[in-house]
């Protein structure tokens, strides 16, 4: 009876184990990410979210990158909207907070099958306020649940910092989306 329950223990534990990490398909073993598109206005982002995709992807080393005649897969990116616009106010309808929000169309194309493994839209923001100093604007501005002195990474321009975390989200639900995919 105890080695039963030992071999029911070990089969849900490699079950939960194999369904948490996710499989990508055995024969991509390749990842190549040209720069993305931009078809906003905002000048600088598409080599922002470039470089934000290819640092998650060498920080989480689950696909080698390679360039684009060498890859088993393509990730191509497309920013098809920006939004900056007043996101909280106060009760005389002044504003606070603005969200700085990216909006961005992906395909992650599979070389060997001619086939798209993923086709989905990804959307990211991040907040900042008018004072000109977010380490003292009372805004959770990269959404971590930390305001100002608690949060140890609140620093530097309002608006570029939004603008990282938003691409920075991005790269992270992208990957998050790839290891669930399968």
């Amino acid at each position: 009876m105890k080695n039963f329950k030992y071999f029911i223990f070990s089969l849900l534990l490699s079950c939960r184990y194999y369904s948490l990490a996710g499989s990508i398909p055995p024969h991509i073993n390749s990842i190549a990410i040209p720069i993305v598109e931009n078809q906003t206005s905002e000048f600088g982002i598409s080599e922002s979210v470039t470089e934000n995709l290819l640092n998650i992807f060498l920080k989480e080393n689950i696909l080698k990158i390679t360039d684009e005649e060498d890859a088993t897969s393509i990730l191509r990116g497309k920013i098809i909207r920006i939004t900056d616009a007043p996101y909280t106010f106060t009760k005389e309808e002044a504003v606070t907070e603005y969200r700085f929000t990216v909006q961005m169309s992906l395909e992650w194309f599979d070389v060997k099958n001619e086939k798209n493994l993923l086709k989905r839209t990804f959307s990211g923001w991040g907040a900042y306020g008018l004072s000109g100093d977010i380490s003292s604007d009372g805004i959770d501005n990269d959404g971590d649940g930390l305001i100002d002195g608690e949060d140890d990474n609140e620093f530097g321009d309002p608006r570029q910092f939004a603008t990282k975390i938003a691409i920075e989200k991005i790269a992270e639900d992208i990957l998050n989306e790839i290891m669930t995919t399968w």
